[in-house]
């Protein structure tokens, strides 16, 4: 009764992912107030939401949801929040939060910047889950070491102070929109 009498095809679906058709503004609204609509608490949907941020901006790619949810579980927080609030890490976003991480973590003291032999995140991710499932040691040591070192030590500040900043954001959004519902 209330389905489309024409079904958008794939090409569509995915342009309106990327860019909606209502417009960014319009689509970051109706975002927001689903997100408010959620029923839970203030405190489980705005720690679940900071959980899922926070989580976005380490180098643990494959694993934000997983590990996400298993903070928001842990905390009694909002599992489906936190899953929504790992929209942050996305493939426009990433290259930034790694370049942001490793120079934080190289700015702290945990290895060097080495100018004559760049390295592309990506290659290194998927290396790495290579060398994961076959066991190769060496590669974990030699290559990727050098760089997840610095990563992790850079993403601690950097969820930590994403996780408040999420936190109190959305905490605020659904208090606005919790007030505007009851006048």
């Amino acid at each position: 009764m209330f389905n489309r009498r024409i079904k958008p095809d794939l090409i569509t679906i995915l342009r309106n992912f990327i860019w909606p058709k209502m417009g960014l503004k319009r689509a970051l609204k109706y975002w927001l107030h689903q997100i408010s609509r959620i029923p839970d608490s203030t405190y489980a949907i705005s720690a679940g939401m900071a959980f899922g941020a926070s989580i976005s901006f380490t180098p643990f790619v494959g694993l934000h949801f997983v590990l996400a949810g298993l903070l928001a579980w842990v905390f009694r927080a909002n599992i489906i929040a936190s899953a929504i609030g790992t929209i942050v890490g996305n493939p426009w976003t990433f290259p930034l939060i790694w370049i942001w991480i490793y120079q934080l973590g190289v700015w702290m003291g945990f290895g060097t910047l080495d100018q004559e032999q760049p390295f592309q995140f990506s290659n290194l991710f998927g290396n790495i889950l290579t060398a994961f499932l076959t066991f190769d040691t060496t590669y974990l040591m030699k290559v990727a070491w050098p760089v997840l070192s610095p990563m992790l030590a850079g993403a601690v500040p950097t969820s930590i102070m994403g996780w408040f900043v999420t936190y109190f954001l959305t905490r605020f959004v659904i208090k606005s929109v919790e007030r505007k519902r009851l006048s």
